[in-house]
């Protein structure tokens, strides 16, 4: 099969590419622009344009299918080309849907928690030896690719994005997949963007429930109020979930119970501690020993920016995180805090989504950062213009966090302001889905403790 990939740069879309590569399809692809780790990734596999742009002489009717990403516009000189010669054109949801519509399939959807339950899926899987397709959106340690689709596997487990499908395809990504098996974490307004109000946003969870298949099961979280209402509206196998019973011990290590025997977490968190509990009754459902399960996650270490823990020394430790929600932001925090009670908490939040740059949304982030030492929010105005976006006025997003947020617009003014910080008996928790404009973690944690 040849297969063309339109915006192959994309996170996603470059991970699918490779697996195609991989499953021994012909893929091609092009793109105005392509950065890391895209770019070392796909030249790593031959599958790196020769030349960055669209040309449009590279669709013909010799190609059997077109992939669209996101980052195409509707009048991209080759997706123009492809409908002209009538060639079937795919959002990568719709093309993971065809890859494994006879496959046993879990999406894991919901505001936030998705990486993190799907992760910890595939790892117990992984590791107790269950081959199965997979597409997640961060790098998770184990696995080379964020996406696998193999014709011998059975199971295909996808974490299940509420964002839109593609250029001419305006519906969210997990309205595609019609789970067998299905988890949603909450529901707390995002992409204002392309859901301009609420009802709009929580109507796509709606769908999405009821694309579940006839005897398909849900698994939802039971302390979530809207997710309540809309499950009790719908017709579906239904179970609720939450956090799962757990301690901490005086040296911050998370303890579970099971079956008279103690097992140390290496993730914690109340809030991961809700992810574990979906992810264990996903694996039950799949198959998995409950007591397989505990001696299985105990070994899981988080995904890429989940709680990563990027340094740590005797008194002090450097985390970073991709929450840019405000439920998500609030939770992060109080699972520092509640690790290390003792210790003082510096949290710095970087606002970079569409929603958390708009000021019709900020207000929402109200108290989100109380229960750090020192608060701080970061935003870029080169950001503001990429995203053609208003400027925000600095006291509109001082006043919208409430307490006694920093804010800094400059990363060398912030990398200054956090140099002078003292570390002893201190926690820096970074959080984003961005970078900070280009801060390398690592290095910038070695400079600070």
């Amino acid at each position: 099969m040849r297969i063309h990939f339109i915006a192959i740069g994309g996170a996603a879309m470059h991970n699918l590419a490779i697996a195609l590569h991989k499953k021994g399809y012909q893929v091609s692809g092009s793109d105005d622009e392509i950065f890391e780790p895209s770019f070392s990734r796909l030249k790593n596999y031959g599958l790196l344009p020769e030349k960055f742009g669209w040309f449009p002489e590279k669709i013909n009717s010799n190609l059997d299918i077109i992939i669209l990403g996101m980052h195409a516009r509707k009048d991209n000189p080759e997706l123009l080309r492809a409908k002209a010669l009538n060639l079937k054109i795919y959002s990568y949801p719709e093309f993971l849907y065809e890859q494994t519509k006879n496959k046993k399939r879990v999406v894991i959807g919901g505001s936030h928690g998705k990486t993190s339950i799907t992760s910890m899926i595939m790892h117990v899987l992984k590791n107790t030896g269950v081959k199965f397709d997979y597409m997640v959106g961060a790098n998770i340690r184990g696995f080379d690719t964020m996406v696998n689709l193999e014709d011998k596997n059975e199971i295909a487990v996808f974490e299940g994005d509420e964002y839109l499908s593609s250029p001419l395809d305006l519906s969210p990504k997990f309205h595609w997949y019609k789970p067998d098996i299905a988890v949603l974490t909450g529901i707390a307004w995002d992409h204002i963007n392309v859901f301009p109000s609420f009802g709009n946003y929580l109507e796509q969870f709606d769908v999405f429930i009821k694309t579940i298949n006839k005897n398909g099961k849900l698994f939802w979280f039971a302390e979530d109020e809207n997710l309540k209402k809309l499950v009790h509206k719908n017709n579906v196998e239904n179970y609720s979930y939450k956090a799962f019973p757990h301690v901490v011990s005086k040296e911050g290590q998370t303890l579970v119970e099971f079956d008279k025997e103690n097992y140390v977490m290496s993730v914690f968190g109340n809030h991961n501690m809700q992810n574990i509990n979906a992810a264990r009754l996903v694996c039950l459902e799949l198959g998995i020993k409950e007591k397989v399960f505990w001696q299985t996650i105990q070994s899981f270490e988080g995904a890429a920016k989940r709680l990563q823990l990027v340094k740590e020394t005797k008194n002090s430790s450097f985390y970073l995180d991709f929450a840019h929600a405000p439920s998500k932001l609030k939770a992060t925090i109080n699972a520092i805090k509640n690790k290390n009670p003792e210790r003082k908490l510096i949290a710095c939040i970087e606002l970079h989504t569409f929603s958390s740059l708009q000021g019709n949304f900020i207000p929402q982030y109200k108290n989100t950062m109380d229960e750090a030492d020192i608060a701080i929010v970061y935003y870029s105005h080169e950001v503001l213009k990429h995203k053609r976006l208003p400027e925000l006025n600095e006291n509109f997003v001082k006043e919208s966090f409430g307490g006694k947020v920093e804010i800094f617009t400059n990363t060398d003014l912030l990398k200054n302001y956090l140099m002078k910080q003292n570390y002893e008996n201190s926690n820096l928790l970074m959080m984003s889905s961005g970078n900070f404009n280009g801060i390398d973690f690592v290095d910038f944690a070695n400079k600070l403790i």
